[in-house]
């Protein structure tokens, strides 16, 4: 069974940084596009940033220059460094994975991590 950790997140001031991690874990064949969403209250799950397995990566215009996702593929682990954050960048942030598990190809999220950004 494939299971999406993540870590990270909390509390933190506007202008301050905070990072996330997610690994992957469980009978992993192969990892490909690994990415972050977030939810704000009230709002829809919207994307934050993937990154495919070669290290293309996409951001949300809204974090662009603020936000870099990155990956480690030998630890089935991707990363968000969120930069100069903002009260509206206040979510519940979700890890995202498109995994080959058993032989089968799956599309797995975590549970969430909280991060909230105070003015």
């Amino acid at each position: 069974q494939v299971q999406l950790v993540e870590s990270g997140g909390g509390l933190v001031q506007a202008g301050g940084s905070l990072g996330l991690s997610c690994a992957a874990s469980g009978s992993i064949g192969s990892v490909f596009t690994m990415g972050w969403y977030r939810q704000a209250p009230g709002k829809q799950r919207e994307l934050v940033a993937v990154i495919t397995r070669g290290g293309s990566t996409t951001y949300a215009d809204s974090v662009k220059g603020r936000f870099t996702i990155s990956r480690d593929n030998a630890k089935n682990t991707v990363y968000l460094q969120m930069n100069s954050l903002k009260p509206e960048d206040t979510a519940v942030y979700y890890c995202n994975a498109d995994i080959v598990a058993k032989g089968s190809y799956g599309n797995y999220w975590g549970k969430g991590t909280l991060v909230t950004v105070t003015s």
